[in-house]
């Protein structure tokens, strides 16, 4: 019989408010192996900690239940504070009575009841609890970073200036991700160009630094400090090696009527193009399914002209093996489809566009060369409309619940650029709400408003109509003066929400990391462990983990890149000792454990066993101690019951269910 110590915490009041915690520890001494049991105020502290170690020694116990908050905010904490009491870390329980207690529940007396029957279950749990040690496994010391974003390309300058090897792998034929698209940033209105150029040059000259373009992840296995990647590198059909980005083979492609992606259509490029004239790497792609050459075996005019040789139509996809000890991603982000919001007009006219299509509008480098021109007939717009939120904050399930956090503030950045450049253009923005949380966003706001003359109308647009004579009537609401609007326009912007970059679910599944009904990525911690996902060794960098602006992406990945530095700034790790173990006699070796098993953790042996005096040879199931993770699938799986998992075995998962029951 285990000698247990119980301790309850008040929490302040977020516990004691709800739930009686002396009636906690009144009924703790009642249980089976409890010796001892006490409460205060804050156990998480140094003082509650100082309880625990005191009574470790003075009651000789062999194992504790701390009945507080959750096990993701202060396992680790009382596990250490056993530790260095000298009992083994993995014999302490939490009983989570905050969460699922004190703040679920609003009758104390029904609080408290289930409260105990947590403080039960986890003293039963403990009973058959048994000392666990850790494995070790060394650290490979580079890092993967996936997406080539200004958050991705942050991430892997942080890392490779602490001394760390760092590959970047990016989809698209160049790194700059959304921030190359756009014209100018807020609140300052710089050149997002003249920012972001620079940045990519330096990595791109990082001699630490690696990086694949034009490129995906396929496949990712092992474990934190030990991860083997399989990247693709899709055939450009142009030998970067040679290249010397002179640009002839674009100029002379007779194939020009592809849909420019980086324009968000609004323009063409040919067959073989590089996205943008600072693309890095300089080195064009042949678009297989625009070009003549591979549609019907004719042309090759782009080989005939380059004088460097470099086109090379028999290139292949090729697939590249690396180890990682650590892995950020930084898939960034897109808008969203608009093609259930109609009543825009968006697909009817052709000056209903999106924000980041009026960016491109408005880049000296964009398809107008910088000037604001109707995409309908070139005409400079007079009348200007924008409309905010569309597809963000949205109750229906045709868009987004949250806030896209950006579009205020590229709104007012669009409006003042607007009225700055074409001062007889008159603008206005409906809006539900104008959100400024940011350092001087609120004075850049009043600044469209007061010195730029923007006009905001608190109301939404319900409807916009294409006119015969190539206008657009907007239909909206005026919420402050209560009455309906209808406004002749030239040009319609719509605020779109962003998204997750679609491609991010496969890669949470590559990763087993988690994502929320949104597709973003989910942190550890909401406060404690913003930048690092449940999954150990994988760390999260910019919007693919939520809806924010440049300033706070750059900070996030600075985080990000100082979490996986720690990480590889450390020869070996300590393992979970929570792993799956088979019993050779009830295995029956069927696989299917081996194939739930997401880490790879479980392959098959031949083994001679003595099942009750009779020797015979049987394909057992074997567990690689150093990728299991614990997840405890293969437990579940297994119609033998032959796999168990160390920390939380059949016996005490059903006791602690008996004692729920008693």
């Amino acid at each position: 019989m285990q000698r247990i110590g119980v301790f309850v915490c008040h929490c302040g009041t977020n516990i004691a408010a709800t739930v009686d915690v002396k009636k906690v520890v009144e009924m703790a001494l009642h249980e089976p192996g409890v010796v001892h049991a006490e409460d205060y105020a804050y156990m998480c502290s140094e003082a509650g900690q100082e309880l625990i170690h005191k009574a470790i020694k003075e009651k000789q116990l062999t194992g504790l239940v701390v009945c507080s908050c959750s096990p993701r905010m202060h396992e680790t904490t009382f596990r250490n504070a056993a530790e260095k009491a000298g009992l083994n870390p993995y014999m302490v329980e939490i009983a989570n009575i905050r969460e699922h207690c004190s703040w679920i529940h609003k009758d104390m007396e029904e609080a408290t009841e289930k409260a105990v029957i947590l403080m039960r279950a986890a003293v039963a749990k403990v009973n058959l609890d048994a000392p666990l040690q850790p494995g070790e496994s060394r650290v490979t010391k580079r890092a993967l970073v996936i997406g080539g974003g200004i958050a991705g390309i942050q991430t892997a300058l942080d890392i490779a200036e602490a001394g760390y090897p760092v590959d970047i792998v990016e989809k698209t034929p160049s790194i700059g991700g959304r921030m190359s698209q756009l014209d100018k940033t807020f609140p300052t209105l710089d050149c997002s160009s003249c920012i972001l150029t620079p940045k990519m040059g330096e990595v791109n000259a990082h001699p630490l630094i690696n990086i694949y373009t034009y490129s995906e992840v396929e496949s990712v296995s092992g474990f934190v400090g030990d991860f083997t990647v399989e990247i693709r590198k899709k055939a450009r059909s142009v030998d970067m090696n040679k290249c010397t980005g002179c640009g002839l083979c674009q100029e002379k492609c007779p194939s020009k009527k592809t849909p420019s992606e980086f324009n968000r259509g609004l323009s063409n490029r040919s067959a073989i193009y590089t996205p943008f004239a600072q693309a890095v790497p300089n080195v064009p792609v042949i678009d297989r399914d625009a070009c003549i050459k591979f549609k019907t075996g004719k042309c090759g005019i782009c080989s005939k002209v380059c004088q460097a040789g470099a086109i090379d139509y028999e290139q292949k996809d090729e697939i590249v093996t690396e180890k990682y000890g650590a892995i950020v991603v930084a898939t960034g982000f897109d808008m969203i489809k608009l093609d259930k919001y109609d009543e825009y007009a968006y697909s009817q006219s052709k000056d209903v566009i999106t924000s980041l299509e009026l960016e491109r509008i408005m880049n000296a480098a964009g398809p107008t060369g910088g000037h604001l021109e109707r995409l309908s007939d070139g005409k400079a717009p007079k009348e200007i409309v924008f409309v905010q939120c569309v597809g963000s904050r949205c109750a229906d399930d045709r868009g987004k619940s949250y806030c896209s956090k950006i579009c205020c503030m590229y709104t007012a950045k669009h409006a003042m650029l607007i009225r700055d450049k074409y001062p007889d253009t008159n603008v206005t923005v409906f809006y539900i709400d104008v959100r400024t949380p940011g350092k001087n966003f609120d004075e850049f706001y009043r600044r469209a408003v007061e010195d730029y003359g923007v006009n905001y109308i608190k109301g939404q647009v319900g409807k916009v109509i294409p006119q015969p004579d190539g206008k657009l009537l907007v239909q909206g609401a005026d919420l402050i003066d209560n009455k309906q609007i209808l406004k002749e326009a030239d040009m319609v912007v719509l605020a779109a929400a962003i998204e997750p970059n679609p491609d991010v679910r496969k890669i949470a599944t590559m990763l087993t990391a988690s994502i929320d009904t949104n597709n973003f990525l989910t942190e550890a911690h909401a406060k404690l462990r913003p930048v690092e996902s449940p999954t150990a060794g994988i760390f999260l960098s910019g919007v693919c983990q939520g809806p924010k602006d440049i300033p706070e992406t750059v900070s996030q990945a600075g985080a990000a890149a100082v979490k996986a530095i720690g990480l590889l700034a450390k020869d070996k790790l300590l393992t979970n000792p929570c792993t799956a173990h088979s019993d050779e006699l009830l295995c029956n070796g069927c696989s299917q454990c081996a194939n739930v098993c997401p880490y790879g953790a479980i392959s098959y042996e031949d083994k001679e066993v003595n099942d009750h005096g009779i020797r015979e040879t049987r394909r057992i199931a074997v567990v690689n101690d150093a990728l299991c993770q614990g997840c405890g699938a293969c437990t579940v799986t297994c119609p033998s019951g032959a796999m168990d998992l160390q920390g939380f075995s059949n016996r005490q998962i059903l006791a602690e269910v008996d004692a729920i029951c008693r």
